[in-house]
């Protein structure tokens, strides 16, 4: 496997979509190849360097969190070996331990956001609004407080370049009709809830984070994409929490903190991040791993 992979390049499958992060293969007609590259997002914007081995530590989070949560909803992994998707040694080696092979199903146009903590977005929010995102909040909240109970706070998917919009729960419905809508809401606050308690064990505190969901032809909800990753959601360490700061993370918000020094607007093309803040991102990848598998 290689340590740092920016973008893969298998010849011997067709190419379907390069994501922000994740390049994706077809695989026949019924599944795909979705190889997690160290590619770097950040305000919706691909940054030039990639963090070494981040495409490896979110594959093993996801797989981690995938087989954890599977008696609550099934996901998009499949059991074919990735010898038997890529037969040349070479390709193989190249995404060794970044690749996944998944059912093919029809994503949801809605990503699915629960925060249990008010902060980033929320919190500028609340601040103008006393709401986030149009749920009302009690009065006399702080940064990084904690949520009465966690909120789910739908967003739009946006395109490689463009920015998420946050949309309300009638906005949801609109577009996954009623009865999806809740099923996607009540299945994303109880994941998060589950793997809440699980990672503060671990001394870590997940403030947010987003899923991904898709449905068969028979209409099955199956979580998709990646799940519960440093890409993907906020992680604080317990140790270091304190309300009415922004705590520090184990997640790509130390690389939006440095962002947010630079007279940038952020829009592509990206800033070019220094070594250390490079170098500092991949360790605190790694820790969150470690905290959560024990691997």
């Amino acid at each position: 496997m290689r340590e740092t992979l920016y973008e893969s390049d298998l010849k011997s499958l067709p190419l379907v979509a390069r994501g922000k992060v994740r390049d994706i293969y077809a695989v026949g007609e019924d599944r795909l190849l979705i190889v997690t590259t160290d590619r770097l997002s950040a305000f919706d914007v691909v940054l030039p360097e990639p963090i070494p081995g981040k495409g490896a530590v979110l594959t093993a989070v996801s797989n981690f969190w995938f087989e954890h949560m599977a008696d609550m909803v099934p996901n998009h992994l499949c059991d074919t070996p990735l010898e038997q998707v890529l037969p040349d040694a070479a390709e193989r080696e190249q995404v060794e331990g970044r690749a996944v092979v998944v059912r093919k199903l029809k994503a949801l146009p809605v990503e699915a956001i629960v925060r249990g903590y008010l902060i980033g977005s929320g919190w500028k929010d609340y601040q103008q609004t006393g709401a986030v995102c149009g749920i009302d909040l009690p009065d006399g909240l702080q940064q990084a407080d904690k949520l009465p109970t966690p909120i789910f706070t739908p967003s739009t998917k946006a395109e490689v370049g463009d920015h998420d919009e946050n949309i309300d729960f009638d906005r949801a419905e609109a577009l996954l009709g009623k009865g999806l809508a809740a099923m996607v809401r009540d299945v994303s606050l109880g994941i998060y809830s589950e793997a809440a308690a699980y990672a503060r064990e671990r001394g870590i505190i997940i403030a947010d984070t987003k899923f991904e969901f898709g449905l068969d032809e028979t209409g099955q909800l199956f979580l998709i994409d990646e799940v519960l990753t440093p890409d993907s959601s906020r992680f604080w360490p317990a140790d270091e929490y304190q309300v009415g700061t922004s705590p520090p993370s184990f997640d790509k918000q130390y690389v939006r903190d440095y962002l947010e020094t630079l007279d940038w607007d952020k829009t592509a093309p990206g800033p070019h991040l220094p070594p250390e803040v490079v170098a500092k991102t991949a360790e605190k990848y790694r820790e969150a791993q470690r905290r959560l598998t024990g691997d």
